[in-house]
């Protein structure tokens, strides 16, 4: 999964696609592509940051930023396109355009959300976080950080699937860098392996995250090698989507491991 974001304050590569304010949809659609030549088979699209301290945007400007590049790709792209969304009117009118996959941090617990994903009839990925992100960098007491994650992310399953999501259409996030201190993150990758036993499909998300940066004092353009070992180590733990801002050099290592394991 490449990470396609259209926001100005996301913490590794935001602004990149603004022009003024606005998304610019041709430097938008080349980097899809790219990432698709590359090897993406799934493209997330993001109009609202979600970093630690991030500014709270409205509707009408992530519908601004998302729609008309979701729309873009699904007509120009042959490639699954995730939505990074909280909002049931964004899920609504990116499904409407061509979007495949609903990516929620929330967990579909805003207003709406719930229904919005039911009525699309498209899968959703479901993640753990602590309160918003203005807030979660401030809830880090747990008693066991890979147990009262597993226990969130099953308990919204079994919401989604009383309001008429099946649990064939979900898939779990243990929200890598969300309401986690740097050990945190290191305990739910060394324990991944529990969660994918649960036999929903699970989505990690470790590209340049912070625990990297703790782990090897580097900044975020410094973390590339970090975060491939992540990757792999998500990989290797079953994770069946990697999410990543390096595409290629992601492939390639992931290239590498199947074909071992394949020999």
């Amino acid at each position: 999964m490449g990470i396609l974001n259209t926001t100005p304050d996301s913490f590794s590569d935001g602004g990149q696609l603004l022009q003024q304010g606005t998304v610019n949809l041709d430097a938008a659609l080349k980097r899809a592509e790219a990432m698709v030549t590359a090897g993406a088979k799934i493209l997330d699209v993001g109009g609202e940051s979600t970093r630690p301290g991030a500014k709270v945007v409205s509707e009408q400007e992530e519908l601004q930023r998302v729609v008309p590049l979701v729309e873009a790709i699904a007509r120009e792209l042959d490639v699954v396109i995730s939505v990074d969304t909280s909002s049931a009117i964004v899920m609504t009118e990116a499904a409407s355009v061509g979007a495949g996959l609903i990516n929620d941090v929330r967990s579909l617990q805003r207003e709406g959300a719930l229904s919005a994903v039911a009525e699309s009839g498209l899968p959703v990925c479901i993640m753990h976080m602590r309160g918003e992100p203005q807030t979660m960098q401030t809830q880090l007491a747990y008693e066991s950080v890979v147990d009262e994650v597993l226990k969130f992310l099953l308990e919204r399953a079994a919401v989604l699937e009383a309001a008429g999501i099946p649990n064939d259409k979900v898939l779990l996030d243990p929200g890598y860098g969300f309401s986690k201190s740097p050990e945190h993150n290191l305990q739910l990758l060394q324990k991944l392996p529990v969660i994918v036993d649960t036999g929903f499909p699970v989505l990690a998300g470790l590209s340049r995250k912070s625990v990297i940066g703790h782990v090897l004092n580097k900044t975020v353009e410094e973390r590339l090698a970090g975060s491939l070992a992540a990757a792999l180590l998500a990989a290797q733990a079953g994770a069946k989507i990697i999410r990543v801002h390096d595409v290629a050099e992601t492939v390639d290592a992931l290239k590498v491991w199947q074909a071992v394991v394949a020999a």
